[in-house]
């Protein structure tokens, strides 16, 4: 497994790092799961240190988990321990959906856009209607069934979640609801 272990206005010692690598290489383990990447980032918010954890997984899904305490390796642990809980509930459904895959989980470049908003609700009419991008990047779009895109956008604390949808190949969308359940968008 690739690490990258930075920190921001924080310096990321030896040890800090051998110990994310140790404890991270033993969570994967327990779960017998195949990691491929694992992004860590330490960094301070207001009195307190904060450790964000992300883990790309053979399978495609990613899992992301955020820790803070006032010391840089309790606000690690904290983040374990969050990334432990999520996989330990997704263990079961992790292994069902993968053990018939024989490949990795094929993924697209898409761009991704930010849109500038308006300063307020009564804003003056522009004279133009087309929006000012603000942040354009590339994004990648798995090809995935729809109960792991799910799984996917609950381990990745997102709202959203754009895919191939691997049964016929269209560009698919499950969102999180206002009423807490999960809508999928499926266009003919």
């Amino acid at each position: 497994m690739r690490y990258q272990i930075s920190g921001k206005q924080i310096d990321t010692g030896d040890a800090l790092k051998e110990r994310v690598e140790n404890d991270l290489d033993e969570m994967m383990e327990k779960y017998a799961q195949r990691p491929t990447d694992a992004y860590v980032v330490f960094s301070r918010d207001a009195h307190n240190l904060v450790c964000e954890a992300t883990v790309h997984l053979s399978s495609g899904l990613t899992v992301q988990a955020k820790g803070q305490a006032s010391d840089v390796y309790a606000a690690f642990d904290a983040c374990c321990e969050r990334m432990d809980k999520q996989l330990r509930r997704y263990k079961r459904r992790l292994k069902d959906h993968h053990k018939d895959r024989t490949e990795p989980v094929e993924f697209a470049g898409a761009p991704s856009y930010i849109l500038a908003a308006n300063d307020g609700p009564n804003q003056d009419e522009p004279e133009s209607l087309q929006p000012m991008i603000i942040a354009e990047m590339e994004t990648r779009v798995p090809s995935i069934s729809v109960g792991e895109a799910v799984m996917q956008m609950e381990l990745g604390h997102s709202d959203v979640l754009v895919f191939r949808n691997e049964r016929h190949g269209r560009i698919n969308v499950v969102h999180r609801r206002e009423d807490g359940n999960i809508g999928w968008i499926d266009p003919e």
